[in-house]
């Protein structure tokens, strides 16, 4: 929450076009369903192999197969040094009368471990953001308006991505799969995971997997070779109304050191105003985390 000196825009997620968020807790709103990502992986599918294939099997189980490959995806992202990607994503936002909307963003993610970030995302309505982690403090920035807030915090991304989602109630798209501890939370998420099939129309295969959570069906293409990244991600949430949906393209992976070029330094705009952060406090001290959190 802060200062409400943002842009007025249309708000899917009041199910109506009123007035957005404020800009810094909704520095991700461009794409909520990809902070949930943050529950990583959490869904079962009914999908089929072909159209008159039988159904993927719907028994609560782990299909060994299927946890390696997503595990293994898991450990090249955790292990990776440094990595850039651009993510385009769009999600259903429904509306009052039941009819579902559309909203997109495409965002270019650098990271290079150990505490440098850099988010830019540009959203479907035209709005630009940032989202900036330098190793001395974090900034969010809404380029659009040009206005910004940052807040001083040290250490690295594991623990910068825990304050800023689990403190200031920020979501963070894709934020697990920043972290160093990846791997342990899809162990720790998982409920069931089954192998789809083999697809050959991307360009390389990828192995196709569905798995579930607490409450979303998630579908998830690794790629196979040397860099088993995530290339698409589709996810459903069977629990709510209309059981809206997710997707994520990934493009453009690069796991090299010149991949990550930044800028991590951020020099405040001509004429930009700076925006006070304001911690929400929590009712309870053992409340969940938002959307997005990491505990």
């Amino acid at each position: 929450m802060i200062n409400q000196k943002v842009i007025k825009k249309k708000d899917a997620h009041q199910g109506s076009y009123s007035s957005r968020c404020s800009f810094l807790k909704s520095v991700a709103l461009a794409s909520l369903a990809l902070a949930l990502l943050a529950v990583l992986f959490l869904g079962k599918t009914t999908a089929q192999t072909k159209s008159d294939a039988p159904p993927v099997k719907t028994d609560e189980v782990i299909d060994p197969q299927a946890m390696e490959i997503l595990q293994e995806m898991a450990r090249t992202i955790a292990g990776a040094k440094q990595f850039s990607v651009t993510v385009r994503s769009s999600y259903d936002a429904p509306q009052e009368n039941g009819q579902m909307v559309e909203f997109g963003a495409v965002r270019t993610l650098q990271v290079k471990r150990g505490n440098l970030l850099r988010v830019d995302v540009h959203r479907s309505d035209g709005d630009r953001r940032l989202l900036l982690f330098d190793g001395k403090q974090i900034v969010v920035q809404n380029v659009t308006d040009n206005v910004y807030a940052k807040v001083e915090h040290t250490g690295n991304i594991d623990e910068k991505i825990k304050y800023l989602v689990g403190d200031l109630q920020i979501p963070l798209p894709l934020a697990r799969m920043f972290r160093t501890n990846f791997p342990a939370e899809i162990a720790r998420l998982v409920e069931a995971i089954d192998y789809v099939e083999r697809d050959m129309l991307t360009d390389v295969p990828t192995d196709h997997l569905a798995a579930r959570a607490h409450d979303v069906d998630v579908q998830v293409w690794v790629a196979e070779g040397k860099e088993p990244l995530p290339r698409r991600i589709v996810i459903t949430y069977r629990h709510a109304q209309g059981q809206p949906q997710f997707r994520a393209d990934f493009s453009d992976w690069n796991l090299s050191a010149k991949a990550v070029n930044g800028p991590f330094i951020f020099t405040p705009p001509k004429d930009s105003e700076q925006i006070p952060i304001l911690t929400a406090v929590r009712k309870k001290a053992n409340a969940p985390a938002p959307i997005g959190g990491v505990k």
